[in-house]
């Protein structure tokens, strides 16, 4: 995975760079999946996402129609997804899990 990191009204975001990774001479890439530990259900949606994030305490925010952020109350962490679900990447998983160990963890598929 390449890319830049941008820094824009206070939220730095990975912005992959797809050239590279067409030029990488067409490795096959494995693709990661977001699972909900508990149900053992891959989450493939933000309506599957918020309404798991929701029962676990986060609070969604609207400020940013380009992105989908939550916050815990009582906690510092942010998570903040791009607004377009196919943009979701493993890096956005990772976050999911680091802040919600329990709940969530990523796999091949």
């Amino acid at each position: 995975m390449s890319g830049v990191w941008v820094f824009k009204n206070g939220v730095v975001r990975l912005v992959e760079n797809a050239a590279a990774s067409e030029a990488s001479g067409g490795a096959v890439r494995k693709r990661k999946a977001l699972v909900h530990t508990p149900s053992g259900q891959v989450v493939r949606s933000y309506a599957e996402l918020e309404s798991e994030l929701r029962a676990l305490g986060w609070e969604r925010y609207y400020e940013d129609p380009s992105l989908y952020q939550f916050h815990k109350r009582g906690a510092l962490d942010l998570i903040s997804l791009p607004a377009d679900f196919s943009r979701f990447s493993s890096v956005h998983m990772y976050d999911i899990v680091i802040k919600n160990r329990e709940s969530f963890r990523v796999v091949d598929i």
